[in-house]
This record gives C-alpha cells, structure tokens and sequence, in this order.
C-alpha cells in the first residue's frame, strides 16, 4: 500500500474541512532557527515533534550546514507525473480512489530540501548523516524510493 493511500486511511481526506483542522502554523523555536531552518512552518500537528527532533540533531551534529534550502511542507497536490490519473479519479468523483496520486505534502506530512541538487528520479546528494538525523526521528526519506526523491522526507505513520 502506498504511503498516500495509508495517509488517506489513518488521517482521511487532506481536502476535507474536517481534516483541516490538524493543520498547524508552527513557529519554530528561536533556538532552532539556524540557516535556512524556516521561522514558521505550516505543517499537520503530527509533524511538529518528529521535524524538531530531526532539527536538533542536524544541529547537535553539525549537518544543519549541509541544508541549503527548505523547498516546502505543506501543498495539497497529486504527486509529479501523476496529475493526470489523479484528475481522473477526481472527475470520476471518485478522491478515495484518486488518493494514492496524491502527494503526501498534501496532508501535511512531507518536508522537501535541497532541491536544487537532489531533482526527482536523481542519484541524491544529502550525506548519510544528514539523511539519518531525519530517519532517526521517524521519516522515511525519498533518496530509498523506487522513484529517488532525494529533497523527500515523509513521516512514516
């Protein structure tokens, strides 16, 4: 089972007024806000602890120089590649179907970084130290998709 169609389960509809409401503006704590760490990040409240966690330790570990820049959380999209399959399924009336197109950004739940140098379906260029800041504190990272997503990290759930 996809991660999006799992989302779609556990969280329910990221479209829906109902599941808006875990939506949350984070401001990141000052002490966080090293580099391009962002100031406010508006994410699902299920993301705020494990994104700090993985904050702290590129801190305590000194990876936070290897972040170069934060690309996004939060966009209700289907994922790259997959709009039109996603529309179908929208047209067809049918957003249960159409939720393993969506992206997981769309809940909430997805950071992207680096952009610039880890492109989708590229041999990705964050080091092993920074990608296990963030999987130690409970992401899975794209840079180990089918698809390699190298910016890519999701909250597993």
């Amino acid at each position: 089972m996809s991660s999006s169609v799992t989302m779609w389960s556990k969280l329910g509809n990221p479209f829906s007024p109902a599941f808006k409401r875990n939506l949350v503006m984070w401001d990141v704590p000052a002490e966080l806000e090293i580099g391009v760490i962002p100031n406010r990040i508006y994410c699902h409240k299920n993301l705020v602890k494990p994104l700090e966690q993985a904050f702290r330790a590129l801190i305590d570990t000194g990876r936070v120089k290897e972040l170069k820049t934060w690309d996004g959380c939060y966009n209700p999209r289907p994922i790259r590649g997959y709009e039109k399959q996603w529309k179908r399924a929208e047209m067809e009336g049918n957003r249960q179907a159409g939720a393993r197109f969506l992206s997981t950004h769309a809940w909430g739940m997805a950071i992207d970084v680096n952009a610039f140098e880890n492109g989708l379906g590229k041999k990705p260029k964050l080091s092993a130290g920074f990608v296990k800041c963030f999987t130690d504190a409970g992401f899975v990272w794209g840079g180990h998709f089918k698809r390699l997503d190298g910016m890519h990290f999701e909250l597993k759930i």
